[in-house]
Order: C-alpha cells, then sequence, then structure tokens
C-alpha cells in the first residue's frame, strides 16, 4: 500500500499509473498466494483470471502513457514446469 503513494509530478496521467500499479501488484501476489496455498477450485479460477486481468490492465495503463513493455516471463506458477 505504500507503494501507492506517489509525490505529484503534476502529469495526472503518469501519476494515475505509478499510483495504480502497485495496486494491481498487490493483487496479482495475492492471487498467486492463492494459487500456492488455496485449496477451493472455484477460488482458485478467480484468482487466475485475477492475474491476467490485473497484468494486461498495468500493461495497457504503461502504453497509453507511452512507456514501454518489460521483456515476458513466465508466471511463477509456471516456472520449473517444463
Amino acid at each position: 500500500m505504500y507503494d501507492m503513494v506517489v509525490s505529484p509530478t503534476g502529469a495526472l496521467d503518469h501519476d494515475f499509473v505509478e499510483m495504480m500499479t502497485p495496486h494491481h501488484r498487490g493483487a496479482i501476489d495475492m492471487a498467486q498466494n492463492y494459487l500456492r496455498f488455496g485449496s477451493n477450485e472455484q477460488l482458485k479460477r478467480i484468482a487466475q483470471e485475477i492475474i491476467v486481468d490485473q497484468q494486461q490492465e498495468i500493461a495497457a495503463m504503461r502504453l497509453a502513457i507511452g512507456e514501454q513493455l518489460p521483456p515476458s516471463v513466465p508466471a511463477p506458477t509456471q516456472v520449473g514446469k517444463y
């Protein structure tokens, strides 16, 4: 939550993305933890959807302000499965 505290730069679009990105990453982190330790299959499906949706929203926001996207990496749940 502390990462969402951003000193305003006056560039509202940039500030919005800088505040929303940690918010979305927090949702991703919580969903990944649930996938690792949770047991309810319905909630696991929801957690997977949250991860995909939040990653897409972060990418869309970054592109909207003209930033390059970082290189793709495997999801933590995929590492070591290949």
